[in-house]
């Protein structure tokens, strides 16, 4: 069987057409999607009704519960232009995902961890940036989870790491937000370093292995750096121009 798998979307509409028309050559089996789909400033409506299109397997990530569920009024500026650009329908799917799923057998679908969507799995805090943190540390945000392997998002950060039981874990990074401030007091980054829309494909084969393939697609971020600029977001948009946050750079 093959898995595609795709997160962290925000928004980015001609990123995530990208990646669609390059899921069209390789075929899978099932297309796994770990949430994020459309906070941001760029297009949130049209990327959910693309995705409404899309037959995957969609789990819900932080930033759907919070365009879902807070007060426009508690909203960070992403969440709020999401949710005065979706109409309510959509608002009622995004709050009716799954935290998780069984994306196959053995095979569990999340957006940060299993038990919370807002906490990374793979990643720690190093010099202000995202890193492959610690296994024992990624064992213990994990928890005692019975798959053999766990997809996660949240971190737009591309990784892959075997436990120390076997338990595969595999994050493949942003589709349409190569670069973000996870926080600004202290400032923490992660970055790709490069614009690209980026996916991984998991080959699940009769031996029981697993082959796992990062996908980095070209697109028109021209495009939605633009946009991010007109809807008064330059952190954005030099962020999709390059893969990088300015203030890190």
């Amino acid at each position: 069987m093959k898995i595609a798998v795709i997160s962290d979307i925000h928004g980015n509409l001609p990123a995530l057409e990208a990646v669609l028309a390059d899921l069209e050559k390789r075929r899978p089996d099932r297309v796994v999607n770990l949430g994020d789909c459309v906070s941001g400033p760029l297009w949130p409506r049209e990327t959910m009704e693309l995705l409404e299109g899309l037959d995957a397997i969609t789990i819900r990530g932080n930033h759907e519960r919070q365009v879902a569920c807070l007060d426009v009024s508690e909203m960070g500026p992403s969440d709020s232009f999401a949710y005065e650009n979706l109409a309510p329908r959509q608002i009622e799917r995004l709050r009716d995902l799954p935290a998780t799923a069984l994306a196959a057998p053995g095979l569990l679908a999340c957006h940060g961890t299993p038990h919370d969507d807002n906490t990374f799995l793979i990643d720690a805090i190093e010099s202000g940036r995202l890193v492959r943190g610690r296994t024992h540390d990624i064992e213990r945000a994990l928890g005692d989870v019975p798959a053999r392997i766990v997809l996660c998002g949240h971190s737009h950060r591309p990784d892959l790491v075997r436990l120390t039981g076997g338990t595969l874990v595999v994050n493949p990074g942003s589709v349409g937000c190569p670069a973000v401030e996870v926080s600004n007091d202290p400032p923490i980054v992660s970055e790709s370093g490069t614009p690209h829309a980026r996916y991984a494909v998991l080959d699940l084969l009769p031996d029981g292995e697993t082959d796992v393939h990062f996908v980095a697609v070209s697109y028109d971020h021209g495009k939605a750096a633009a946009r991010a600029e007109r809807n008064g977001r330059p952190e954005w948009a030099f962020a999709l121009r390059t893969g990088r946050m300015p203030s890190a750079a």
